[in-house]
């Protein structure tokens, strides 16, 4: 079989020692490679590049579509942009998939039998990064969640349930309170989950979905959420089935792929042979999956596990009546190779060859036709401040109220949330960053033009109050778009 093209950066901090142990194991294990490797990370940022990576580097990660990535740093201060979310959001890097899996009695762990994958959508929520201060005393950042990005994350954890014989898909999300965005979610994992009949689907909401997740993680099996949810759970599954510093994860995306540890760079321990390349090679495992070459990947893999189950630990494992043996990183790869062929005893052997289930290829996202979309009304936020938290809402109300008009009037007005005109209360807490909405005389839900919005927006100026942001109101097919 030929080999295959990828992309290795050896990072920063004890990433080019882990890199080394990781690829020897492979090279050990049969892995059939050709290696492009780029420069990234620290040595790239501080030439002058705030990005960290060069552009040539892009054109070898768009020919190799594959990319093995040790750990960098990203100096301190201002300037300077997270490689992972630039690598995630320009290669269309939309699922993270990180295994949790306990290795009882090796390890140290609370839950001797967790088994749970977290996947993660990974380009939009939050994480788009979209923020602005608006006022003297709040910042915004704005939550984005669109059909087409949850379609393809809640699909690719079913097609990866399917693929890898899992039982159930989870879904975790906050949808009794962010009823638009996470609801959106949540009605399309309702919609995907009823195409896969022998999966069993459930969602919880995602605090006591997360409570359950650290106490009884046996009860899961793949997870899948939005990504701050899925960013914090995917470190606290690594850390409860034993260590972050054990966990790899993939970054899947239609074209090209990202395969990692899930640790930092910790220069402290750099140069020292004392890091542990676990996390960074059971990333590579996950690589040999994806580029179809299951035979090494289960080679690999079991030796690993031998490796762990024989007590040949790194310091950070190491522990007295447990461990056999206290070895650096190359001495850790060494034992490893030194095992291939074998399998482990106590530990669960893995395979990839007999028991992977190709999955039949289905759209990733579906193209539909558009709503109708009516505008129906607007919300005007204001910046004003009168020097104190309390009691002055039916002053701002009245200033606002004032300037009905034209079809349009003034329907309530919020504070971070909280209704406080008209009929609010005076104990209510209220900052300088206040919501007007307005919508036609005739009643909400009935058309608005943009013309009337423009002139609302000209009394506002003429009456001296700071606008720093307007919401057009929708409906779309008659059903309301906006929160109440």
């Amino acid at each position: 079989m030929s080999n295959v093209p990828i992309t290795v950066a050896h990072g920063d901090g004890i990433g080019p020692e882990i890199m080394a142990a990781t690829l020897h194991i492979l090279k050990e294990a049969g892995a059939r490679l050709d290696i492009e490797t780029i420069e990234i990370g620290e040595k790239v940022y501080l030439s002058g590049n705030n990005a960290g990576i060069a552009p040539e580097s892009w054109d070898s990660l768009r020919r190799t579509k594959v990319f093995l990535k040790a750990p960098i740093t990203t100096p301190q201060g201002g300037g300077f942009s997270s490689l992972n979310v630039a690598v995630r959001k320009t290669l269309g890097l939309y699922a993270n998939v990180r295994p949790c899996v306990s290795y009882h009695p090796f390890v140290s762990t609370k839950h001797p039998v967790m088994d749970v994958v977290i996947v993660r959508e990974n380009e939009e929520d939050t994480y788009a990064g979209i923020e602005y201060r608006q006022t003297d005393q709040v910042e915004e950042c704005l939550k984005l969640i669109s059909r087409p990005g949850s379609e393809k994350i809640v699909r690719y954890a079913f097609e990866y349930a399917l693929k890898f014989n899992r039982k159930k898909v989870t879904c975790f999300i906050k949808d009794n309170i962010m009823k638009r965005t996470d609801g959106l979610f949540h009605r399309i994992f309702d919609e995907i989950a009823q195409e896969y009949p022998g999966i069993e689907a459930d969602h919880w909401i995602v605090d006591i979905g997360s409570a359950k997740l650290a106490d009884t993680p046996e009860n899961f099996d793949v997870v899948v959420m939005p990504n701050l949810y899925g960013d914090v759970l995917s470190d606290v599954a690594a850390q409860i089935a034993g260590s972050v510093g054990l966990a790899g994860s993939s970054n899947i995306g239609e074209q090209v792929a990202m395969f990692e540890a899930i640790h930092g760079s910790a220069p402290r321990r750099a140069g020292q042979n004392l890091a542990n390349p676990s996390g960074l090679f059971l990333g590579s495992i996950l690589m040999l999956v994806h580029i179809n070459q299951p035979d090494v990947a289960e080679l690999a893999h079991n030796a690993w596990l031998k490796t762990i189950e024989d007590g040949v630990h790194t310091y950070d494992m190491f522990k007295e009546g447990v461990s056999t043996e206290k070895v650096g990183t190359k001495e850790f790869a060494d034992a490893v190779v030194a095992r291939i062929g074998q399998k482990p005893e106590t530990l669960k052997p893995v395979s990839y060859v007999e028991n992977v289930v190709e999955a039949d290829p289905k759209p990733i996202y579906s193209i539909r036709e558009p709503q109708k979309k009516d505008l129906v009304g607007v919300d005007i936020f204001v910046d004003w401040w009168k020097g104190s938290f309390y009691g002055v809402a039916d002053e701002f109300g009245a200033l606002v109220e004032a300037l009905n008009g034209d079809g349009l009037k003034l329907a309530n007005i919020a504070n971070r949330g909280v209704k406080v005109y008209p009929g609010g209360l005076p104990d209510t807490f209220t900052v300088d960053h206040w919501r007007c909405r307005f919508v036609a005389e005739s009643g909400e839900g009935s058309g608005v033009s943009h013309a009337q919005l423009i002139s609302l927006l000209q009394r506002f100026d003429a009456a001296g109050l700071d606008v720093i942001k307007t919401e057009n109101l929708y409906n779309f097919d008659g059903e309301k778009g906006y929160s109440a």
